[in-house]
């Protein structure tokens, strides 16, 4: 399963995912052995993750992902699910979403790079591995845009940069300069290059282009490749730094790092702009995902009339 995942080059989150959902499955059926793998057998573990685990829909339907590519990619069987009984229920919830008066007083509870990183992904509307994974060719300080590369999805897009984030970002990006030429002075492998651009071009996770944006403080062993090299910024470390800050800030809201990328999406609707641009900012396949915005734009709050 791991071999072939890598060899169509899915992302290191997907590789844990489908691995995990595969342990699951396997530990269910309380045998280790392939044969006997059928569609009847996936239908009941679905099931059984619908009634007895209770999990969300796009849950099961991640477990289903995982399995399908199981049996059509590794062991080479379809897989008909058609005759499933019971279907997660579908849950529609409102993204949380802060005021500007409360993006400020988080953000103000943030230092340094942690900041940065906070405030890119709230001007930049990103998600929290679009950050971390920037490189510093993907910064155009001339057209004033970050270009996304492989975003969910796969997909590459453009989207707005901050002019109140241009010279915080180019002094950072100078500091980082230093780090990165501490690296080729201390001969230290280049970066990790996507796909297989290190084996056309070996040398290319050495050139300052590919360099991480936030970088991590010191290296580490790639989780593919044993390579000892400087990784970007985990994503646990923001995660931890969000998740101060909102208890400084006093904030009750239940805030996580994507809690930045609504407040965005929906302040742009509050600003005016059309759902088809936002749409295109956020890197939303179907207009339908950016349309939940809509239900969150607070400029005209319902009045509740006075009993009579």
């Amino acid at each position: 399963m791991r071999q072939v995942v890598r060899l169509r080059h899915l992302s290191l989150a997907t590789e844990k995912t489908y691995l995990g959902w595969l342990r699951q499955f396997m530990a269910w059926r309380g045998d280790r052995a392939v044969s006997g793998l059928d569609s009847a057998t996936v239908v009941a573990f679905l099931t059984h993750l619908a009634v007895e685990k209770r999990i969300a829909k796009a849950t099961q339907s991640q477990a289903f992902n995982a399995l399908l590519f199981l049996f059509r990619n590794v062991l080479g069987q379809d897989l008909d699910i058609s005759s499933m009984a019971v279907r997660a229920k579908q849950s529609r919830r409102l993204p949380v979403v802060l005021s500007r008066q409360e993006v400020t007083a988080l953000l103000a509870q943030l230092d340094g790079v942690y900041r940065l990183m906070a405030r890119l992904i709230y001007g930049c509307g990103l998600r929290l591995n679009e950050c971390l994974a920037l490189r510093v060719k993907d910064v155009d300080f001339a057209q004033g845009c970050l270009i996304v590369r492989a975003g969910k999805g796969d997909k590459d897009r453009r989207t707005v940069l901050p002019e109140s984030l241009v010279e915080e970002l180019r002094r950072h990006l100078q500091d980082m300069r230093h780090l990165y030429e501490k690296d080729r002075g201390n001969g230290a492998p280049g970066v990790a290059l996507p796909g297989a651009l290190e084996r056309k071009y070996p040398d290319a996770g050495k050139e300052w282009g590919w360099f991480w944006v936030f970088p991590a403080r010191s290296l580490s062993v790639d989780p593919r490749s044993q390579v000892v090299r400087r990784h970007h910024v985990f994503p646990d470390t923001l995660q931890r730094q969000i998740k101060n800050a909102v208890r400084k800030s006093g904030l009750a809201k239940l805030v996580s790092v994507h809690t930045l990328r609504h407040s965005f999406a929906t302040h742009l609707l509050e600003n005016g702009y059309d759902i088809r641009t936002i749409q295109e900012l956020l890197g939303h396949r179907n207009v339908q995902t950016t349309m939940i915005y809509t239900h969150c734009d607070q400029q005209e709050p319902i009045r509740r009339s006075e009993p009579a």
